[in-house]
């Protein structure tokens, strides 16, 4: 089964945006610009490092970089039944799953950058990244610590990330060290993020998450805060309402995934981290980035080959992927907007759809196949309301 994964702040990059520019989902990049109330595009195309930095900045870049990949994906035909993201990721991986609307994701995107921003301008915070030592050996040397200093990432077996107050966390980075840590290094962060420095982003976002309308996600979603999948809406905005000041358990998200039989693991996303930290936790999983359009071919062509082969080149040794791949010959066709859908009343699987052919509409808006093919099925039932590029109808092309 297939997963897909989310990239974080500090994923962004210069001109992340350039390589997607002429891709048809680009047109994600005018809607974020409208609901965000910022031009999104200068951020992705023409912003400098500096600039990115800043985490409001990085936030909504890294967001809608994420969901212009994973529009282009879905154009594809390819779909996942997991999702997971590594902090701000988590917001992407709601909106794949349909439990956030586009718009609505955008501007808690905005809401919990700009809350961000403000909260690590007082008291100042940093991070580390501990290496070589157990959850337990660096839960305790923050411990033994007297000052401000709490876990905040657990990215890997023996890789924990530690956050809070410069001088605290530096004598933690020691006290690690002196129980056996490899090293412990300084990150190039600007605040003290996932622990109680945050508590004044939290409150600020937690309204608007309470005024924001949440569904239940289809497929498996696997929350930070506790590593666990939840559909239930009141349960996933407590989870989002404490996630800024807790701790990413994403190592613990990537084994939970493992055992509910996810064997494929894509990241989506501006960077490739990600598929690091899946190297390092799932033994035997297969995985793949995504973050240019050269790479989509390449995803076509991997899931349908016995051994998956990543996207720098390099084999991945692994089974073949079953069940939910489609091959180079399937396709999707996706929703054009946001709304209820209605299919045709006279399509059954085995019917050839010529290109162009009208299969429902979605509110008032057509839905045209783009291309010919052997009708399949269908991905939306008659009256569920879609997102924006969801897919709805399956194609086998010819």
């Amino acid at each position: 089964m297939i997963a897909f994964t989310y990239s974080g702040q500090g994923s962004q990059q210069p001109g992340m945006g350039a390589p997607w520019s002429d891709h048809p989902s680009w047109e994600l990049v005018d809607e974020a610009s409208h609901a965000a109330g910022r031009d999104v595009a200068h951020l992705l195309l023409d912003a400098d490092a500096d600039e990115l930095r800043e985490t409001r900045n990085a936030q909504l870049a890294t967001f809608v970089t994420s969901m212009v990949i994973l529009d282009a994906v879905e154009r594809l035909g390819i779909d996942a039944a997991g999702h997971a993201g590594h902090s701000l990721g988590e917001y992407s991986a709601l909106t794949a799953s349909g439990a956030l609307d586009f718009g609505d994701a955008v501007a808690l995107v905005v809401e919990r950058g700009e809350a961000m921003q403000v909260a690590i301008q007082e008291p100042e915070g940093t991070m580390a990244a501990v290496l070589g030592l157990n959850d337990a050996g660096v839960e305790e040397a923050c411990a033994a610590v007297d000052g401000d200093v709490w876990v905040a990432n657990y990215n890997a077996p023996g890789q924990v990330v530690i956050a809070g107050a410069p001088d605290a966390v530096a004598a933690a980075g020691q006290e690690a060290k002196d129980r056996g840590a490899k090293r412990a290094t300084t990150l190039e962060v600007s605040g003290a993020f996932h622990t109680p420095y945050m508590s004044p982003a939290r409150d600020r976002l937690s309204e608007a998450i309470d005024a924001t309308d949440i569904r239940s996600p289809e497929g498996t979603v696997v929350a930070n805060v506790d590593a666990t999948a939840h559909q239930n809406p009141a349960t996933w905005r407590a989870l989002m309402n404490a996630q800024l000041c807790s701790p990413v358990r994403w190592y613990q998200s990537l084994e939970a995934l493992d055992a509910a039989g996810f064997t494929t693991f894509v990241e989506l996303g501006p960077g490739n981290v990600l598929t690091g930290l899946v190297k390092r936790t799932v033994k035997g999983a297969i995985r793949l980035t995504v973050n240019t359009p050269d790479h989509l071919d390449a995803l076509l062509d991997a899931l349908a080959a016995p051994t998956v082969a990543e996207t720098d080149g390099q084999a991945v040794e692994g089974q073949a992927v079953e069940g939910e791949h489609l091959f180079a010959t399937d396709r999707m066709v996706v929703s054009p907007a946001t709304g209820v859908f209605t299919p045709v009343a006279d399509l059954g699987p085995g019917q050839v759809v010529a290109a162009g052919a009208l299969l429902g509409h979605v509110g008032t808006t057509e839905v045209h196949s783009s291309f010919a093919g052997e009708f399949m099925g269908w991905l939306a039932v008659d009256t569920e309301r879609v997102n924006a590029s969801k897919p709805i109808a399956w194609l086998r092309a010819q």
